[in-house]
């Protein structure tokens, strides 16, 4: 079954690519903030491999690089693959592993207060037909509230110190596989080679800018407090379960 493609070069809402634009920046934002804490040339260096990383996706885009379809293999396989490259290369070296290690728990948690107005942006694309209504709240994507939920999960972890690591950790693995749906669900909805459903309205948003970011930056920014945050849980659980987290 061959996708409808009616939207795939229709323009979106001024006021929408602005509000994501915001969006964008506010998680580059945190990250930064994540980063400064740690150390000043290592948050330079975060800024500017994002920024240089989000002017390829937007210039790429603006060419309609990821709307070349026809492409073996996809273009669209460069946007994610690249930022995994990274994290992978962070866990791969000592000085990696050691500056990862040092990002605050608290703030690796607001990160993802960012996933709350994504998910505005997602229905908004949905209503002007840029993306399949499985990837809304409306269509069983609850990625919102993992969202709504993380101010709550950092206050009661790091400011009144009563929620035990343990369920830090329940919440963690329940928001990345909240995001590991969301992820599935738009790459087998988006008009590639391996799409499985929505082909009446497909996910063609996230092939444009700015909507590149979030596949491209976003996603990986999130997974990427996930995993830290995870590995950071265990290892604190092997050494001692009644050690408390305490927000660098």
């Amino acid at each position: 079954m061959k996708p409808v493609l009616t939207h795939l070069f229709t323009p979106t809402p001024l006021w929408l690519d602005a509000f994501f634009i915001v969006t964008t920046l506010l998680t580059l934002g945190l990250l930064y903030r994540a980063a400064r804490r740690v150390s000043t040339a290592g948050a330079v260096s975060v800024l500017a491999v994002s920024l240089v990383w989000l002017s390829v996706l937007a210039m790429l885009a603006h060419q309609h690089f990821f709307q070349q379809l026809d492409a073996t293999p996809p273009h669209f396989l460069l946007v994610m693959g690249v930022p995994i490259l990274i994290i992978i290369g962070l866990h791969c070296t000592v000085q990696g592993r050691v500056w990862s290690g040092h990002l605050s728990l608290s703030d690796l948690t607001i990160l993802n207060t960012v996933r709350v107005p994504v998910e505005l942006v997602l229905y908004s694309l949905y209503v002007y037909q840029q993306v399949p209504q499985l990837m809304t709240f409306e269509g069983g994507n609850y990625d919102i509230l993992a969202g709504l939920t993380a101010p709550i999960v950092a206050f009661y972890s790091f400011r009144q110190k009563s929620l035990a690591p343990k369920w830090l950790l329940v919440w963690n693995l329940i928001a990345l596989g909240s995001l590991v749906n969301i992820v599935v669900h738009a790459a087998l909805s988006a008009p590639l080679p391996f799409q499985q459903m929505a082909f009446e309205q497909p996910n063609v948003a996230l092939l444009k800018a700015p909507y590149i970011w979030l596949p491209g930056f976003i996603v990986p920014v999130v997974l990427f407090g996930h995993i830290i945050s995870i590995r950071r849980l265990v290892q604190s659980a092997f050494r001692s379960s009644s050690t408390p987290i305490v927000s660098i």
